[in-house]
């Protein structure tokens, strides 16, 4: 039998897009004959993974896992939520938060890390896109740790237990991590997920994005004819209704509709140190079909 050379597989991969497991078995069975390895990953369906990876990928699932004192969340993309439905890509979602609570949130460390199937994150879902027949992407991972405490997990909407289209991580540092911080701290998560605060506090905003919210506000109040002195209060009162929107603690609790969210957390005798909010294809940009214009480029008109 010719020896199977890393040079060999890394060559077919390039070729064929199929997972590196795929690639050797292939080439076994073709006994080192790269176009028989081809042809036997074409028959398996395994080749096809490279030409769909250029199609979009919005839907799919987001999942959470959580460990003593440490939580994760990943998001992976599909085509369509039919995919989303699927157990083999339920099951994937899962073990790849899982593998997240272990290497961290850097998607490299994700995708080189090696499942139960002895596949890597990266080549399972290689199989995963040719037994589908659906692009799939890893798209991004979110891990908080806390010396005591929790990091609370929440899906809002599940299909089965952590995994759904939002979830929300928060860390709670407590001196202890019983069942009244943990449910504080998943009550924490679901305000996350219906508010969507975009920063933790006043300091961790983008000073850019506060100036252009100041200056929108100004020549705002300016259109009222005031004189200046008034502007200036308007503004600075408006500015603080801008905080009380976007910045976590400065939020109205949802869970009561009238206490501050710091003050829920100091009353509690805890602090949260950060949070996440993942909402399944934010920030994608979804093709949309055009059925008439598909019909005339086919037609030639």
């Amino acid at each position: 039998m010719a020896a199977i050379t890393a040079a060999l597989v890394k060559d077919l991969r390039e070729k064929t897009g199929a997972g590196m497991m795929d690639c050797k078995k292939a080439l076994n069975e073709a006994n080192g004959d790269i176009e028989a390895a081809i042809d036997w990953l074409r028959t398996k369906g395994l080749a096809a993974a490279a030409k769909k990876s250029g199609r979009v990928a919005a839907e799919g699932l987001v999942g959470v896992a959580s460990a003593d004192k440490v939580a994760a969340m990943v998001e992976v993309n599909a085509e369509t939520d039919f995919v989303a439905r699927n157990e083999s890509f339920q099951n994937f979602v899962e073990s790849v938060a899982k593998v997240a609570l272990k290497v961290g949130e850097d998607l490299e460390a994700i995708k080189a890390a090696t499942l139960e199937t002895g596949r890597t994150v990266a080549d399972e879902l290689t199989h995963l896109v040719a037994t589908i027949g659906e692009n799939m992407t890893l798209r991004r991972a979110r891990v908080f740790t806390v010396p005591s405490g929790v990091v609370a997990t929440y899906v809002h909407g599940a299909l089965r237990p952590g995994l759904g289209k939002i979830g929300v991580l928060a860390a709670v540092e407590a001196p202890t991590a019983d069942e009244a911080i943990e449910q504080l701290g998943r009550q924490v998560g679901m305000h996350v997920a219906a508010t969507r605060p975009s920063a933790l506090d006043v300091s961790s905003l983008d000073p850019a994005e506060v100036e252009r919210e100041r200056a929108v506000l100004v020549e705002q109040s300016r259109a009222s004819g005031k004189p200046e002195a008034i502007i200036e209060k308007m503004v600075e009162g408006r500015i603080r209704k801008f905080y009380e929107e976007v910045v976590l603690l400065e939020q109205v609790w949802v869970h009561d509709g009238e206490t501050r969210v710091k003050d829920v957390l100091k009353k509690a005798g805890v602090k949260l140190v950060g949070f996440d909010r993942f909402q399944l294809g934010e920030g994608i940009e979804k093709e949309e079909d055009d059925f008439a214009a598909e019909v005339a480029k086919v037609a030639g008109v």
